[in-house]
């Protein structure tokens, strides 16, 4: 299995994106959120997505190049429509546009319909708070999902994720979680290694519990589960709620059968601490509470108590000195992709 670091995997990104004759501009932008994504131990959001982004073009439902438009604002709120541009590329304009007003009115919110797949949630949130936001977004899948609803076989829902954050000290508290048991992404990379996965995440197309990924994908289809196991009735109420906020307040939509799977409507909330408070005040409750956290007396085995985002920010630093793992499966469908676009990646 290849190795790559952080340039590699940019420059993977941005030739293959090239190639596809998207925009150099747009290229970067997600390429960058790809490798970011990669960094941070998200493989399911990283390069791999490639392939998936490339076939979408090709059936036109990414639209390079599309227009940003604002459809509807006021000084707190915006309703955006991507016009299915890239998700990323909508989403980071999104995000420019809720960080303005929010630091401007003291909150904003902002919704995005006809948005392709946005990439790893917790970037943006990770963002907002890093210019010194609290942010809370979410987003749905207003087309096809993979997972079932509680007490249901057949894919109804998406994995519907949610993400929080807030500055801290020089860097953010994270919360980015899908409201199924797990992301489909990674499932697929699983599914490229040959490796099973942990009871309670899906079913086969019968409604058995299974842990071979290759159901998920198989004839009839599996579906994810919702969060929570034997209290999944929480994450799939929760995943119902990202389709009212994300598909329906966005004006994204619901059950739409003219879109792929990995479209996005997504609903951000954005708020500076400063207009609630004094910002020293609010830092000092930050600290006093995260160290209240990690002062708890541990389980027998546990080294440490980690904060939401933490784990990934330990994996950027592992990864950005290590590299980044490619499993086979997902290496030699990148070279079938170059190939099929006319470009080289083996010499990255």
């Amino acid at each position: 299995m290849p190795s790559m670091n952080s340039d590699q995997l940019f420059g993977l990104a941005e030739r293959i994106l090239r190639a596809a004759d998207v925009s150099s501009h747009e290229a970067r932008i997600v390429a960058h959120e790809l490798r970011e994504a990669n960094l941070v131990g998200h493989d399911s959001h990283g390069v791999m997505r490639l392939m998936q982004y490339a076939g979408n073009i090709k059936d036109g439902y990414i639209r390079p190049g599309a227009a940003f438009e604002v459809v509807r604002e006021a000084a707190a709120y915006a309703v955006v429509n991507g016009n299915f541009n890239f998700g990323q590329v909508t989403a980071n304009r999104s995000l420019e546009l809720g960080i303005q007003k929010a630091t401007s009115a003291g909150t904003a919110t902002v919704v995005v319909r006809n948005c392709n797949h946005i990439g790893r949630l917790g970037s943006y949130a990770h963002k907002a708070a890093e210019q010194g936001l609290v942010c809370v977004m979410v987003a749905n899948a207003p087309g096809p999902g993979g997972v079932a609803p509680y007490g249901g076989i057949e894919r109804r829902l998406g994995t519907n994720p949610v993400t929080m954050a807030a500055p801290y000290g020089r860097g953010a508290v994270v919360l980015d979680m899908t409201t199924s048991a797990t992301a489909e992404g990674k499932l697929r990379v699983a599914h490229q290694k040959g490796e099973s996965v942990p009871e309670g995440m899906i079913i086969d197309g019968h409604g058995l519990p299974s842990t071979d990924p290759a159901t998920y994908y198989g004839d009839p289809p599996g579906a994810l589960l919702p969060l929570g196991g034997p209290l999944g009735f929480k994450g799939f109420g929760l995943a119902v709620m990202v389709d009212v906020l994300g598909g329906m307040l966005s004006g994204s939509g619901v059950c739409r059968t003219d879109l792929p799977r990995g479209a996005n409507g997504v609903w951000m909330y954005l708020a500076d601490p400063n207009a609630m408070m004094t910002r020293t005040a609010f830092d000092e409750l930050m600290s006093t509470y995260v160290a209240s956290i990690k002062s708890s007396q541990r389980l027998p085995g546990v080294d440490e108590i980690l904060m939401p985002g933490e784990i990934e920010l330990r994996r950027r630093e592992e990864r950005q000195r290590d590299g980044v793992v490619i499993p086979d499966e997902t290496w030699r469908q990148l070279n079938v992709l170059a190939a099929e676009l006319g470009c080289v990646i083996d010499d990255i």
